[in-house]
């Protein structure tokens, strides 16, 4: 079994604070004196022990490829949102994991924000087979596209626009902290989901493309799984 998922997080403005030692400027400002001291980026996009945690979504899928069951977290209690999905993810034993830059962000976010609240994630989170860099138990499209480092990565969007389908319809990254601002947590989830099934539709594309697959077994699990992203994107919950 493999676990393909996405976490959606919003900057940690109370750790920022601490850390930049400022209780008086407003959000807006904060988060621009951390974008400039406290990023590693030029986009000055914040490292992921800065971000909290606030929707998280989980397909498994079986070691064929075919989709079994969606989980699925948003909410404002992360600590709640981190036991979910550490109890999902114990669902099955010996477990995969499939993301797009889950080794670069969102693991590295369960992970910071698990010690913050004192939980203990999943043994399996760090068997040598998932921790290893070139596991097969742990597949990472960053590091298969950019055969681990040697070239540039893609974002998940431009994948979707290279293979012909519209990817990112719901909302973008950055849109995800004035989703949560105005309470809009079930449109992050539904956001995230989207994210999740971009996720496996390229993911079938790169099995099929190493051979991984056959022709009709492929052309049968994306046709369905396309179908399964045209209902996301068609309706954003109200």
């Amino acid at each position: 079994m493999f676990f393909i998922f996405d976490v959606e997080t919003v900057p940690d403005f109370d750790f920022i604070r601490r850390v930049l030692n400022d209780q008086d400027s407003d959000q807006e400002l904060l988060l621009e004196k951390a974008s400039e001291e406290l990023a590693r980026n030029k986009s000055g996009f914040l490292p992921p022990m800065y971000h909290r945690m606030v929707s998280w979504v989980g397909l498994w899928i079986e070691n064929t490829g075919g989709p079994k069951q969606k989980v699925a977290w948003s909410g404002e209690d992360e600590k709640e949102g981190l036991k979910q999905i550490f109890d999902a993810i114990g669902t099955y034993k010996d477990f995969g994991l499939i993301h797009h830059n889950g080794k670069g962000f969102d693991i590295p976010v369960l992970t910071y924000r698990a010690m913050k609240h004192g939980l203990q994630m999943p043994v399996r989170m760090h068997d040598y087979d998932i921790r290893y860099r070139y596991s097969r138990h742990n597949v990472d499209l960053v590091d298969e596209f950019s055969n681990y480092g040697a070239s540039s990565w893609p974002k998940l969007k431009h994948l979707g626009q290279l293979i012909g389908i519209p990817f990112k319809q719901t909302g973008e990254g950055n849109e995800v902290l004035a989703m949560f601002q105005r309470g809009e947590l079930d449109l992050i989830e539904h956001y995230c989901y989207e994210d999740v099934m971009a996720t496996y539709i390229v993911w079938l594309y790169h099995q099929y493309t190493a051979g991984h697959i056959p022709e009709d077994q492929f052309n049968n699990l994306k046709d369905r799984a396309m179908s399964k992203l045209e209902e996301i994107q068609s309706g954003p919950p109200t």
